[in-house]
């Protein structure tokens, strides 16, 4: 049974940090890139950040390059998004999600955590 949970969701304030992570089980974590999306009221859930299963590399949006790191331990099957210099409009359910390298699209989500940066 596959599993994907993000936590670490909170209510920081502007120019905090905070650290998501997500535990995925139930298949080959080691095949899957990960990923963390953003979904804020009214809008469509955007990329945010992405990492490779096999190498590592990292891309991020535009909106969070240099404020955002993504990482993974495949070890623990387990990937992490550290958010500094927080703002107001990084406020929004964040998701976590798996795609087989050989997939066009993710291939499981999780629930969801929200986070919301505001004074």
């Amino acid at each position: 049974q596959v599993q994907v949970v993000e936590s670490g969701g909170g209510l920081v304030q502007p120019g905090g940090s905070l650290r998501l992570s997500c535990a995925a089980s139930g298949f080959t974590f080691s095949t899957y890139a990960m990923s963390w999306h953003q979904q804020a009221p009214g809008k469509e859930r955007e990329l945010v950040a992405l990492i490779t299963h096999n190498t590592g590399r990292t891309n991020y949006a535009d909106s969070v390059k240099g404020r955002f790191t993504i990482s993974r331990d495949n070890a623990k099957n387990t990937v992490y998004l550290q958010m500094n210099s927080l703002k107001p409009e990084d406020t929004a359910v964040y998701y976590c999600g798996a795609r087989h390298y050989s997939a066009l699209r993710w291939n499981f989500w999780g629930q969801g955590t929200q986070v919301t940066v505001s004074s």
